[in-house]
């Protein structure tokens, strides 16, 4: 399947931390309006794509936001401490370049450590390249998010970039949306502050109340040397989520979605992850409970700013989640 990867470098590269998603919205928006019937955003900045249709009620999830950091204090000399947004790993912080709404960039440094293990957060900065507290406040404020800086790749067959965690998710929902003939009454939802407890696909799908739900996300992979024992590889097929720490995927789910990959010879793996979860998490126990299953793609060193996948894996993805809508449960 060809597929415009210029189109997910794009959207990688939007600024669209944890609680300012609104770059990305307008932006999938603009992209989707020729193929849906509305697209509008809530109260808590999730954007709903509709296609109204007469058969089940199916809400398909997709996150825009990515981990981040937020300015917490500005010292005299015009440093910045700051938290993380979602889940940063701190060991792997000192000497990351970020970058603010307005576009200023800035690097991460570390106060001198007599061991390793001294590393924590509060132990790190941000520099701007101010020379005072008050030149750092004309460029910045308290509570103001940044992002991690990481080029978009594309090579032959694998691409590497920031946020694809998940972008791509985003991507593949888009993807599906324009090419599926379902007739089903189908709303996307790019939803918000999911590296933070998944709080956007809880209000959505409370007020949605769908019939059926899948979400799109990335997970990890086991194929990189000493990696944690998975069974995920790049470039094996799209994940089917069995299980992760936000939920434990129905047997008719999961039945279901790979019934639908093997008819139509879509390569897939299951997949049990360990730690983390998805917006799935939030939706399957929305009011009285939604059957909800989730399409994973692999992806190595996620929540890192040089995350990669495969696009034979996107492309599985793109197939199985529109042969999935026209084909319900």
């Amino acid at each position: 399947m060809e597929l415009d990867y210029a189109l997910l470098g794009r959207l990688s590269q939007l600024f669209g931390p944890s609680g300012s998603e609104e770059q990305v919205a307008r932006f999938i928006a603009g992209e989707l309006r020729p193929y849906c019937d509305e697209a509008e955003t809530d109260t808590l900045g999730n954007l709903f794509v509709r296609r109204r249709g007469r058969g089940k009620k199916i809400m398909v999830a997709a996150h825009m936001d990515e981990i981040g950091l937020m300015v917490t204090y500005i010292d005299k000399e015009g440093f910045l401490r700051f938290t993380t947004l979602g889940g940063v790993r701190v060991s792997a912080l000192p000497g990351q370049r970020v970058r603010f709404a307005s576009g200023r960039a800035g690097t991460i440094g570390v106060e001198k450590l007599d061991k390793l293990s001294d590393l924590k957060l509060e132990k790190l900065y941000l520099d701007l390249g101010a020379a005072s507290r008050e030149e750092a406040e004309q460029l910045n404020r308290i509570g103001e998010p940044a992002v991690f800086v990481g080029e978009f790749v594309e090579w032959e067959n694998r691409v590497m970039g920031k946020a694809l965690d998940d972008r791509v998710g985003c991507f593949v929902a888009m993807e599906a949306l324009k090419q599926t003939k379902s007739e089903c009454d189908l709303t996307f939802v790019f939803t918000v502050q999911e590296e933070l407890g998944a709080r956007g696909a809880k209000t959505a799908a409370y007020a949605l109340e769908p019939d059926l739900a899948l979400a799109v996300d990335v997970t990890a992979t086991g194929d990189t040397p000493k990696a944690h024992t998975m069974s995920v590889e790049l470039g094996k097929g799209v994940g089917i989520k069995v299980r992760d720490n936000s939920m434990i995927t129905s047997p008719h789910v999961k039945t279901w979605m790979a019934e639908v990959a093997e008819n139509r010879g879509i390569p897939y793996q299951w997949e049990v992850l360990t730690s983390g979860g998805t917006d799935s998490g939030s939706i399957h126990v929305s009011k009285g409970g939604v059957p909800t299953g989730v399409i994973s793609i692999p992806t190595r060193y996620v929540h890192s700013p040089a995350e990669v996948l495969d696009k034979r894996d996107v492309s599985a993805a793109v197939e199985l989640l529109t042969a999935l809508l026209e084909r319900p449960m």
